[in-house]
């Protein structure tokens, strides 16, 4: 199961997409907002700034998930990318809400990100140092 953490976070993370593009269309609806117009009633504009900030993030958080998985270690990938998918759920919830909110699963979500990216690099580093060695 461990190996399989990445992958099923990855799962997870495309039906939280999905769920974000859900949330736009719906809001849409509810505030009257007609495509391609991106304002109008401030409730919309926070849950269109939600998919937009969680595609951009996703996009950096997808390729560190799994070059920690596979450079560093499967299950401590998967983890750190729990902990970033419950922080998104949590910052789409509280952004929704109140913009003001967002900011500390905002925090969490960037922590998890990092953790990542520290894994990669050091996997990947170790694994350079590792081919050039005599």
């Amino acid at each position: 199961m461990t190996s399989q953490l990445p992958a099923l976070v990855t799962v997870l993370t495309l039906l939280l997409l999905f769920a974000t593009l859900t949330m736009v269309g719906r809001a849409r609806s509810r505030y009257g907002i007609k495509a391609p117009a991106i304002s109008g009633d401030p409730a919309f504009e926070r849950v269109w700034r939600v998919q937009m900030n969680t595609l951009e993030s996703a996009v950096m958080f997808i390729p560190a998930l799994w070059l920690a998985a596979q450079y560093a270690d499967p299950l401590w990938a998967g983890i750190a990318g729990l902990i970033w998918l419950a922080a998104r759920i949590w910052y789409a919830l509280a952004y929704s809400r109140d913009a003001a909110r967002r900011g500390p699963a905002f925090l969490l979500s960037l922590a998890a990100w990092a953790a990542l990216m520290l894994m990669a690099a050091g996997g990947i580093g170790l694994a350079i140092m590792e081919n050039n060695a005599p």
